[in-house]
């Protein structure tokens, strides 16, 4: 099994990217820009996904996180990828992922994973 610090490093390194992508972007731009909705919703899924690999007695140890709605978002995004929801993407990656990033941050830290 992978060590949990390494799928809550692959989480800071997607939360950085979502930054990087979104950086000086409005939500109207982002709107219309399919390759920048693309990558976003991809970081968003490796988020989703290395939060599902993580085990259930790490996530109950580490409940400052909303693990099950995290994954519950990849599986909506890869499993009704048609139906994705613009504006809840912008959402998550602009108000959602930022303060994740600074949880999974803190678990890192602390010797936690």
């Amino acid at each position: 099994m992978r060590p949990e610090k390494l799928y809550l490093t692959d989480m800071v390194d997607a939360a950085d990217a979502i930054a990087r992508f979104l950086d000086g972007i409005s939500r109207e731009d982002f709107m219309n820009d399919e390759l920048r909705q693309s990558a976003v919703l991809q970081k968003l899924i490796v988020i989703g996904e290395a939060a599902a690999r993580l085990p259930a007695d790490f996530k109950t140890r580490h409940s400052e996180a909303d693990w099950q709605d995290i994954v519950a978002f990849r599986n909506i995004a890869v499993h009704a990828y048609f139906a994705v929801d613009w504006s809840i993407v912008w959402t998550t990656a602009t108000e959602d992922v930022p303060v994740l990033r600074q949880q999974v941050e803190r678990i890192l830290q602390g010797g936690g994973a």
